[in-house]
């Protein structure tokens, strides 16, 4: 189940020539595929392209219908090496995946491809998750295609450039024989707009044709002697063509302004972010019409010297705004403008920030301070100038005077995570037998390492949580604690860290957070999920899988939010003497596709008349201490503090806040931590039978004679 569904939306893929699409980014970008002739498609999700993963499989039947072979991939590398079918063949095939981790998961396939080449189109859909909203390491995407030879394309953030640059990737790859890279931000994969479509083309060389007449060329295999001609036909062979089609084709783009002595040199991608900058300064209209020439790279690499010779001859300078470091494109605008004698002042970094994410009001800073050293009699022609120092300075103190009185808060499971009574048993099991090193992994789970958990000391990779605790396999009472999410397991834990720590003979224990999906990029249906799902196979469990490579100590816990049972587990594994690494696979279903999924139930069963029981919990104000144990130990956001309603007391006590979706865990924590009794449960009835409407009126009877009771005494002692 993904986060979201697209069963609807899909249906515009199946528009015909002449009418137009209309909808978001990955939408087009699907339809960009199928028109054309994509032979087969397969990917891993994570942001930004979680939603084109989810698009393609709701959209299955209609590829099937064209021929169209769609996988989900067990990971990135596996989804690159899919692209093998291009190499012999006249098949154009397309992966997607997260970058730059996507990327470096996917190194050795991609670079073997790049090094033997492609006879059909090779696409590789990168999502470039890449400033502040990444929950990533920040690197690009751009050396990793300099690194391999792979043309990096970067199209302006709109649904015609998009689509054209899907299309001519295809025929870029086929004329050089060398896979391309499409980079979408986050902004590109959802942005929307329109463009015409045409026809759904069905690959004229399909994937049984290919079976049925195998084809072999022994000098695109990566192996000497072959290998080191790859390196030679890449200089002289593949580059000049690809370079070649760049430039018929028009790929990168000339926009003509009266400022004719200077210009801007812009990655496609960051173009409408410095276009509205040119806005804003009254250098541009909202039309797109620009005064500073602009040079769009919707091809980042290679570079066109041809072109970028062209375009700043003439001119004092020009300012290159490239996204991140180092500044590549920067060093070979300069290299290239050098060997042809051409003296044009080259600026970028120098009046931009050489790190992090160029935001509309970074660009705009970075254009103000270009203009002002080259054409400084423009800025008093500006209606609206950039903020002066002195307001920048007001707003920074305003900043300051704010800073104390508003507390952070940091990123933190959802209500009713069943990953949070996890890491409640480890703190429990942590007073018992004192602090352990615990490797964490990529996924949910990594928010234990912040408050109020704070467990965690290092992650190294999607599925390598038992693999970066493995040094720590050394003779001693006090083992190391390793963690690995489901969907990090069948991405690469299985072999990299239960494997391995099998093979090594490691005495440390692993927690295997079984959610049922790969929850952090979306929710979907991996190889234990208990779904039914029509296209995959799912419902094997992770305990036979981890048997199966030779752990001998091995648990199920099929109930997270049972504390005591996970704690008491924990504490064993810690401690046996059972020999070889410990498993404990703690499941319960992600609560929020738990919601997703049973929340339309409930509300149509409701709609339908029929009784509905909903669990909620509470806490009695006269019994709580105020000590607030509940909320240490499981951060759960349900959960907050409200004044005493003594006035004797000055303490405020916990509440629950009506976002509560009554997993339990908060009275689960009182009763394994043993702390108090003041939680309680109560069930919400929607459509009560007679019988609830009995027993409802005897308790309000009940209550009624119990209050008028003490009532009575309280006048009496008066």
């Amino acid at each position: 189940m993904a986060e979201r569904s697209f069963k609807e939306e899909v249906q515009k893929l199946k528009l015909g020539n002449g009418e137009e699409f209309r909808g978001e980014g990955i939408l087009a970008i699907t339809k960009a595929l199928l028109e054309s002739g994509v032979s087969y498609v397969a990917g891993y999700q994570g942001a930004p392209i979680s939603h084109l993963m989810d698009v393609l499989s709701d959209a299955n039947d209609i590829l099937e219908e064209l021929g169209v072979h769609f996988e989900s991939s067990a990971s990135e590398a596996t989804a690159a090496a899919t692209l093998a079918a291009s190499v012999n063949y006249p098949l154009r095939g397309a992966v997607t995946f997260k970058a730059p981790v996507g990327t470096n998961v996917a190194a050795d396939a991609l670079a073997n491809l790049s090094s033997g080449g492609v006879t059909g189109g090779a696409l590789i859909i990168v999502g470039e998750d890449y400033g502040e909203g990444s929950s990533i390491m920040q690197e690009r995407s751009h050396p990793y295609a300099m690194k391999s030879q792979i043309w990096l394309l970067d199209p302006r953030p709109n649904l015609p450039s998009i689509v054209n640059a899907v299309k001519k990737g295809f025929e870029l790859s086929e004329v050089s024989n060398t896979p391309v890279m499409l980079e979408v931000r986050i902004r590109a994969c959802h942005v929307h707009g329109r463009f015409p479509t045409t026809d759904n083309v069905r690959p004229s060389f399909t994937l049984r044709d290919a079976l049925e007449n195998p084809r072999r060329q022994v000098d695109r295999i990566v192996l000497p002697p072959a290998s080191y001609l790859h390196e030679k036909e890449k200089i002289e062979k593949r580059w000049p063509a690809a370079v070649k089609f760049i430039a018929d084709n028009k790929l990168n783009e000339f926009f003509d302004g009266d400022l004719s002595d200077i210009g801007v040199i812009i990655q496609g991608g960051i173009y409408n972010t410095a276009l509205r900058a040119l806005e804003v300064m009254g250098l541009a209209d909202a039309f797109g019409t620009s005064r500073v020439p602009l040079y769009v790279l919707n091809v980042t690499y290679p570079l066109i010297d041809e072109e970028v010779v062209r375009f700043a001859q003439g001119k004092r300078a020009v300012l290159v705004i490239e996204e991140g470091q180092p500044e590549f494109l920067e060093q070979a605008i300069n290299t290239i403008l050098r060997r042809a004698d051409v003296q044009t002042a080259v600026e970028g970094k120098s009046m931009l920030p050489m790190a992090g994410e160029y935001t509309g009001g970074v660009v705009r800073d970075g254009l103000t301070k270009f203009v002002r050293a080259y054409r400084a009699d423009v800025l008093a022609e500006m209606p609206h100038p950039a903020p002066s120092n002195e307001a920048t300075a007001r707003l920074q103190s305003a900043m300051k005077a704010i800073e104390p009185h508003v507390q952070p808060r940091p990123p933190s499971f959802c209500t009713g995570c069943p990953e949070r009574p996890i890491f409640t048993a480890m703190k429990l099991v942590e007073r018992e037998l004192g602090p352990r090193h615990v490797s964490c992994d990529i996924g949910c789970h990594l928010f234990s390492i912040l408050p109020p958990f704070n467990i965690g000391a290092t992650t190294m990779g999607y599925g390598l949580g038992g693999a970066g605790a493995s040094a720590f396999n050394i003779k001693t009472d006090k083992r190391a604690i390793a963690i690995v999410g489901d969907g990090g397991f069948w991405h690469n834990g299985l072999v990299s860290s239960i494997g391995n720590a099998v093979f090594n003979k490691s005495n440390n224990v692993h927690i295997i957070v079984d959610n049922g999906y790969t929850a952090a990029t979306g929710g979907q249906d991996i190889l234990s999920s208990i779904a039914n799902n029509r296209i995959r196979s799912t419902k094997n469990p992770i305990e036979r899988a981890v048997r199966g490579v030779g752990v001998k100590w091995a648990r199920t816990l099929t109930r997270t939010y049972d504390v005591a049972k996970m704690r008491d587990t924990l504490r064993e594994a810690l401690t046996t003497s059972q020999e070889g690494p410990k498993v404990i696979v703690a499941s319960s279903e992600c609560m929020l596709n738990k919601q997703r999924r049973v929340r339309p139930l409930q509300q149509k069963a409701i709609k339908d008349g029929q009784r509905v029981v909903r669990e909620r919990f509470g806490v009695d104000p006269d019994t709580c201490t105020g000590d607030h144990s509940c909320i240490r130990l499981s951060g759960c956001p349900s959960l907050t503090v409200a004044p005493n309603p003594d006035p004797l007391r000055n303490d405020p006590v916990t509440r629950v806040i009506n976002s509560c979706v009554g997993c339990g865990l908060c009275g689960e924590v009182a009763h394994a931590a043993v702390l108090c009794p003041s939680f309680y449960r109560a069930s919400i009835i929607n459509n009560p039978s007679k019988w609830d409407r009995f027993k409802a009126r005897m308790r309000d009877k009940v209550i009624t004679f119990l209050q008028q009771r003490m009532a009575q005494r309280e006048l009496a002692a008066a």
